[in-house]
């Protein structure tokens, strides 16, 4: 995963190879999906687990529905005053189809990820990273982000 550079919520660039010995979560979101109300639970579980090496990355995207119409700026505003979020957030993408993002091609593809072949269900789906920068787990989109799974995978 270290590979990728992404363009965070404002524009600037976010390497993440910053994030080599961390746990990482990358979650792909939108501002008007049934799920959206996972964007708390995201934030408790990232201030739970911040201090403990754990880092959860999100990408809004649109490809559901049209469920994240919004511009970077109207999804950073809408995050930050009815969530408080403040893990990192990264510019809209596509994380299906012919213009997915190079990241999600990676997170999707057993001959880039070498762990397995998936698709991306719906807004929300989780992605766990080891601290190598491997992907471990995908977790289902409706599986809480404080679900006992993932609490264990991070305290393993």
């Amino acid at each position: 995963m270290y590979q990728f550079k992404v363009t965070d919520i404002e524009g600037n660039e976010f390497d993440m190879a910053n994030l080599k010995g961390k746990k990482v979560m990358i979650v792909n979101t939108a501002s008007k999906c049934g799920f959206t109300p996972q964007y708390e639970q995201l934030e408790e579980l990232y201030n739970e687990y911040k201090d403990k090496g754990f880092v959860i990355v999100g990408f809004p995207a649109n490809n559901f529905l049209k469920q994240e119409p919004g511009s970077d700026e109207e999804i950073a505003s809408f995050c930050q005053k009815n969530y408080g979020v403040s893990f990192p957030m990264m510019s809209k993408i596509s994380v299906k189809g012919n213009d997915i993002a190079p990241l999600y091609d990676y997170l999707t593809s057993k001959r880039l990820n070498g762990f397995e072949d998936n698709s991306v269900k719906w807004n929300f789906q989780k992605y766990l990273i080891n601290e190598e920068g491997f992907l471990e787990k995908v977790i289902s989109p409706s599986t809480s982000p404080i679900d006992s799974e993932i609490k264990d995978w991070l305290n393993s």
